[in-house]
């Protein structure tokens, strides 16, 4: 079987979309389908995934037609039997509706933009994001959705038949595992990223669904009982992250708050395992990556107690309302201030976590590829 999957969420600062991507592909090399797999790029590529797989270079013509008539074109060159877009793009339509004889998959990570349209900033990101889903989504033979919850958000949003959906989990990355925490590691990150111990944890991107104003201000309750914890921010700039600052600035938390911005996977999993506790309040996740990277690596964790977040953390995290911040700040103090309970914890979640594997996911998503094939 020959598989074709586009490839252009790929960039140097890997998140979400990106690591779904490489991991999913990285599981295909495990079970042995990775050569299987042809990666459709507008030009030769020499990356991590080239190697262990093939590739469709789209053809040689002005780039204004290389998206809408290359790409069908190639894809019907190079004979594939099922095309999956592993996100969806405006630029990626066109095998939806001419490569007749390819079987169709697409991911759905979740409805973030159309459920909470107030937290998109860019309005042309939105009309393309909408316009392409309603496009497209009638016209896949099977739709891959990450968790049970935004599987239930496809079929009450975009009105897909239950018998569509099929749900497959992500998982954490196998670098995400425990290490022990030794003094030249504490250097390194002190060093590298101005990070102070003891301290609290938070990882993603800095914008509003992340909602990491509540997480200060649980912080800052936290701070009046008289902790000492630091809290360190992980993520790059996003939409709508103004609030963020100002609420540092309010609180007048700023000596006690360390944003390091972007940080690759070799240094997150030594932060993991530095912290002593995770929180992410988010109000909304289609999956929900970082809780159960943090798990993999023993860290307590309290997160949401919506969307898709009670899925992938079980009862191995503390799940609190994401608008009250007094509850989190009640459960960071409980965790903190309670060894017993906070080791408890970090055992539930490393057999939590195992419970997930990319290997797993390759093999559902390859089950998938053979449905639509036939």
């Amino acid at each position: 079987m020959k598989i074709g999957i586009l490839p252009w969420t790929l960039n140097s600062q890997r998140t979400g979309l990106e690591n779904y991507l490489t991991s999913l592909i990285t599981g295909m090399a495990e079970i042995g389908k990775s050569y299987e797999i042809y990666l459709i790029r507008h030009e030769k590529t020499d990356d991590e995934l080239s190697g262990v797989t093939n590739e469709v270079i789209l053809p040689n013509m002005p780039k204004i037609l290389k998206s809408p008539i290359g790409l069908p074109y190639a894809i019907n060159k190079a004979d594939l039997d099922v095309v999956h877009a592993t996100a969806h793009y405006f630029s990626q339509i066109t095998p939806f509706y001419l490569n007749s004889g390819t079987g169709k998959v697409l991911t759905i990570h979740d409805l973030i933009p159309q459920i909470y349209p107030e937290t998109i900033d860019d309005k042309q990101f939105f009309w393309l994001w909408k316009t392409t889903l309603d496009l497209i989504k009638n016209r896949a033979d099977a739709i891959i959705a990450i968790s049970n919850h935004t599987k239930m958000d496809c079929i009450k949003y975009l009105g897909i038949p239950e018998e569509k959906i099929r749900v497959i989990y992500e998982a954490a990355d196998e670098i995400f595992k425990p290490e022990k925490i030794k003094e030249e590691m504490k250097n390194h990150l002190k060093d590298k990223y101005g990070i102070e111990f003891p301290f609290i944890l938070s990882v993603g991107t800095l914008e509003k669904r992340k909602n990491l104003p509540n997480v200060l201000k649980a912080f800052y309750r936290l701070k009046k009982t008289g902790n000492h914890h630091k809290l360190v921010i992980v993520g790059k700039i996003g939409w709508k992250y103004n609030k963020i600052f100002s609420t540092m600035e309010e609180l007048d938390l700023k000596k006690d708050v360390i944003f390091t911005g972007y940080v690759p996977d070799e240094d997150l999993v030594k932060i993991y395992n530095a912290a002593d506790l995770f929180v992410f309040p988010s109000i909304y996740e289609g999956f929900g990556l970082p809780p159960l990277e943090a798990m993999a690596c023993g860290c307590p964790v309290i997160t949401s107690n919506t969307s898709s977040l009670p899925e992938v953390v079980g009862d191995a995290g503390v799940t609190v309302d994401p608008y009250d911040d007094k509850a989190l700040a009640d459960e960071m103090h409980r965790i903190l201030s309670n060894d017993g309970f906070k080791t408890e914890l970090s055992k539930k979640s490393l057999e939590r976590a195992e419970l997930f594997s990319w290997r797993q996911t390759a093999k559902e998503t390859w089950n998938v590829y053979e449905e639509v094939s036939k």
